[in-house]
């Protein structure tokens, strides 16, 4: 049984992978009390002038203690970052890390103004988004109460907050970014004098052939 669960998680593509583990593992280190919530949130004064870098990446990584938030969060991350990563980005794992940095570094500055402790919740709404848009087409539904096409599931996810009665701020930010990714991306070099702004670095462009990059025309459809 250890053999197969061992097999089964390194089949996961190595960005879900890595980005889950680091996420179950942290909540693990809270629930246990390694470490506190207070060390790992979202706090620019704390990073700028405690040089406490560490929180660029914490914050996003701890989505509560155990219970039906951390699991939906979870859920919701793996699912949706695999099925990107093993989707559009298949064989484009240098794209996928570079999306990855886009989408936190944006997250983080729009953190600035918000007034967000953690931030990983954003990210996933944003994978969410970008996934929704380029699969236009799927539908979906919501806890067997909602039918949709696949577009509309951020908005769902942001209702699904406000009945919870959580804040929507956290919903908003991850849908302007992932539409921000999705427009520079996918819309806008289609458009009449348009051009591809994103450019993935070389830096990320690793010896690993798994890093390599491959023409769009093997990633899923995109905007025209």
């Amino acid at each position: 049984m250890a053999h197969s669960f061992t097999q089964e998680y390194f089949q996961i593509p190595v960005v879900t992978r890595a980005y889950t583990t680091a996420c179950v593992l942290t909540t693990a280190a809270v629930q246990l009390e390694f470490i506190s919530p207070f060390q790992l949130y979202f706090n620019p004064e704390l990073i700028i002038r405690r040089y406490q870098i560490w929180r660029l990446i914490t914050s996003f990584l701890f989505f509560g203690s155990l219970g039906f938030s951390f699991v939906f969060n979870i859920i919701f991350l793996y699912r949706y970052c695999r099925m990107l990563e093993e989707g559009c980005f298949r064989g484009r794992t240098a794209d996928f890390v570079f999306m990855f940095l886009f989408g936190g570094i944006v997250i983080t500055l729009f953190g600035l103004f918000a007034n967000i402790f953690f931030l990983g919740q954003a990210f996933i709404i944003m994978l969410v988004y970008v996934w929704s848009r380029r699969h236009p087409l799927i539908r979906m539904n919501f806890f067997g109460l909602l039918n949709f096409q696949a577009p509309f599931l951020p908005w769902v996810l942001m209702g699904f907050s406000l009945l919870l009665g959580n804040s929507i701020v956290v919903d908003l930010l991850g849908i302007s970014v992932g539409h921000m990714y999705y427009f520079l991306e996918d819309v806008f070099p289609n458009q009449p004098g348009g051009r591809k702004l994103l450019m993935t670095p070389e830096l990320l462009l690793w010896e690993n052939p798994k890093f390599h990059t491959i023409p769009n025309s093997q990633s899923c459809s995109k905007a025209s």
